[in-house]
């Protein structure tokens, strides 16, 4: 009889073959039609895409390949390098806050795009997109300093592990509040509010552009919501159960969870 661990090491490795090439052909044509041409280039919603998408690529490039050559061919560098195990979990963490902000950011852009008020509108300023961003990347690079304090290679396991147990209780939480909650909260909100603008208005009625970016943020809304949440929700259940004593089934069962929510997860940096 096949083992889940045996099912979730294969869909791990195919499915994220898939995933990363979907990821790197996606965001790559994102990439190059928000830079081919003017209008795009000085629009706030288009600048957050393109940050967000350059960010995908980096994630989902870094996740992916480590991952399956470690599950798939037994090679894995963060076994034997201290440095690349504290530069692969600082540079995961950090990319995939700024793509998810990015993301968040466009969401905020169309609501004030799409409003009905003249001072909202002029919020929306290519110049002070670049500044937001500029924090933004500033911010969760030293969000991220922790992981490089606290991440080493276990001598026990001989695997890239978090050595700070106040440091690990905080992980889990963002994990479910910054990648999670927050994000789906801000998208949800100002989605509707965005939703809302264009009922009460015909501004966009001769604006196909932004029109169409209008459509990429609630498509990413629904995204978030599929794909990021039960990543979430499952992590705050390891959290919850990590005192549990647990018998193989048990665990071989939440590692089996964990490889399919890990890869729905990617799935929404493939496609955002």
């Amino acid at each position: 009889m096949v083992s889940l661990t045996y099912i979730g090491n294969q869909f791990t490795i195919y499915g994220g073959y898939l995933i990363l090439l979907m990821g790197i052909l996606g965001n790559g044509i994102n990439i190059l039609v928000f830079l081919s041409k003017n209008t795009y280039r000085t629009t706030p919603c288009t600048f957050y895409f393109l940050i967000a998408s350059i960010h995908n690529i980096i994630y989902i490039t870094l996740s992916i390949i480590t991952r399956t050559m470690s599950i798939g061919y037994g090679i894995d560098p963060t076994r034997t390098s201290v440095i690349w195990c504290k530069i692969r979990q600082f540079l995961i963490v950090t990319v995939s806050l700024i793509a998810l902000t990015c993301s968040c950011l466009a969401t905020i852009d169309q609501f004030l795009v799409t409003s009905r008020s003249v001072n909202y509108r002029r919020c929306s300023n290519i110049k002070w997109a670049h500044q937001i961003v500029l924090i933004v990347i500033i911010i969760w690079c030293l969000h991220g300093i922790p992981v490089v304090l606290f991440r080493n290679i276990s001598p026990m396991t001989n695997t890239c592990v978090n050595t700070n147990a106040i440091y690990g209780i905080y992980t889990s939480i963002y994990i479910l509040g910054l990648l999670c909650a927050i994000p789906v909260l801000i998208m949800l909100i100002f989605g509707y509010l965005t939703y809302r603008n264009i009922r009460y208005t015909r501004m966009l009625a001769e604006q196909r552009i932004d029109r169409q970016f209008t459509k990429m943020v609630f498509i990413q809304v629904i995204l978030v919501v599929i794909c990021i949440v039960p990543y979430g929700i499952n992590n705050t259940y390891n959290l919850i159960t990590s005192n549990v004593l647990k018998d193989a089934n048990r665990l071989e069962n939440e590692n089996f969870a964990l490889a399919i929510l890990s890869f729905i997860s990617y799935f929404y940096y493939a496609v955002c």
